[in-house]
């Protein structure tokens, strides 16, 4: 019998639910060329528009995983899991929630992204380390995975190959804030990744892309409930992102915080509430620890200097220098021109366009305004002020990190625009909300 996509379109585009066999079908036909790029556009849109149940996009998710290669972890002595984030400003979490984990005994193998809009990329940011392979072959990545306990890489042709396709269209058809294609797009690769744990991070607030609590809490549900519901255990942290995260913003300035974070000379006190909440949450998911001992179990990772271990193992292992952590001065670029940053008024730091501090790393050329766009590692932003910051005219907002004059001057500008002195500052809490992995919440 023919198969005919344009049923399966016109199916859901009158708001009826599809079979997981019918959405296995387009997908599968997507994946092959069978289905074209405007049948999948137009599924899209009907889906933008009508929605999909849970079971749907459990369907769907495991129809776009099932689109390439699954990996399997079953011959490591250890759980295999992972983080993901929907992305913020100055979040560098997953350079030490990887070695972290790693230190805890499990496997950490974490195939992360560049930059998208205003956030940065896991990819850019290890791309600013000399010699190191973001590109490896799957035998090489197994291989690091093993050996050092973690490895962070990009995705690989083979993992999920309908989403990168259909991602594509998405972007150019008006369909990405689509909730039920959002989840799909983020677990089909996590799936295809074959872990057994999943913690999510997702932000909500002035530099996420769900700016409001509510909508963050709707795509943590859906992304929570369909990962389950696909048999990986996943549970969702909804974390703050009104300020940057980190200190820093830009690929080699958020590699040396992360290090710094790693080997104790400085750690930024959101940054690290955050990254330990998430870590501890994925050992419990994973089954090494009992939730009232994990948190300390991850901490003692970290600041025993384990961490900072795995980490530097990683970076040898994917050809980084041996020698990156004690000597990472010697390997990171510097920008020729860096800066303090001032404003003219005197007060509390009242609020922080986070999204704007993206931008302006993306006005450096720490970021991308189009695909093809090569980045400069060494730009950027350190020394972020925070939310109830006093400043005055002599205390600095922010350092530039900058190739000219030009640079600097519009990234001073756009540093005056993004944050507003006040009397009063609002509270926003660090984490709102745990959902746990049976959907419910803790």
């Amino acid at each position: 019998m023919a198969y005919l996509p344009q049923e399966t379109i016109l199916k859901k585009r009158d708001g009826e639910t599809l079979t997981s066999q019918e959405i296995a079908r387009f997908i599968g036909g997507f994946a092959s060329g069978e289905v074209s790029d405007e049948q999948a556009a137009a599924f899209a849109m009907a889906v933008y528009f009508t929605d999909m149940t849970a079971d749907e996009r459990v369907a769907l998710t495991l129809a776009m995983r099932d689109s390439g290669t699954v990996l399997d972890w079953s011959d490591l002595d250890g759980p295999a899991i992972d983080k993901h984030s929907t992305g913020g400003v100055g979040d560098n979490v997953s350079l030490m929630l990887a070695p972290i984990l790693a230190a805890c005994g499990a496997f950490v193998p974490m195939i992360s992204g560049r930059g998208l809009g205003h956030t940065g990329g896991t990819l850019d940011k290890f791309d600013a380390i000399p010699g190191y392979q973001t590109s490896p072959d799957i035998e090489l990545f197994r291989k690091v995975v093993r050996q050092a306990g973690c490895a962070i890489i990009g995705q690989t042709a083979d993992l999920a190959p309908a989403d990168k396709k259909l991602y594509g269209i998405r972007d150019v058809t008006g369909t990405v804030e689509s909730i039920a294609l959002i989840t799909a797009s983020i677990l089909s690769k996590k799936l295809a990744a074959g872990l057994d744990a999943l913690i999510l991070d997702v932000k909500s607030g002035s530099g996420a892309f769900m700016k409001t609590p509510e909508n963050a809490e709707s795509l943590a549900k859906s992304l929570v409930t369909v990962a389950n519901g696909a048999g990986m255990k996943t549970g969702a942290l909804i974390t703050d992102m009104n300020e940057p995260l980190a200190s820093a913003a830009g690929n080699a300035l958020e590699v040396r915080n992360a290090v710094e974070f790693l080997t104790g000379s400085h750690q930024d006190s959101r940054l690290r509430e955050v990254t330990l909440a998430l870590c501890a949450a994925a050992i419990e998911y994973s089954g090494l620890a009992a939730s009232q001992n994990a948190l300390d179990l991850v901490t003692d990772a970290l600041d025993s200097g384990r961490a900072a271990e795995r980490f530097s193992a990683m970076v040898s292992a994917l050809g980084g220098p041996a020698d990156f952590v004690d000597a990472m001065d010697n390997h990171l670029g510097a920008a020729p021109i860096i800066r303090d940053v001032y404003l003219e008024q005197t007060g509390q730091v009242a609020a922080i366009d986070t999204r704007a501090i993206g931008m302006a790393v993306v006005a450096l050329g720490g970021g991308r305004v189009s695909p093809a766009d090569k980045i400069d590692y060494t730009v950027g932003l350190d020394r972020l002020q925070g939310l109830g910051a006093r400043l005055d005219p002599q205390t600095p907002v922010a350092r530039v990190h900058a190739r000219d004059e030009d640079d600097v001057e519009e990234a001073v500008r756009r540093l005056r625009m993004a944050y507003r002195i006040g009397d009063s500052v609002p509270t926003h809490p660090l984490i709102a909300k745990h959902i746990a992995p049976t959907g419910g919440k803790d």
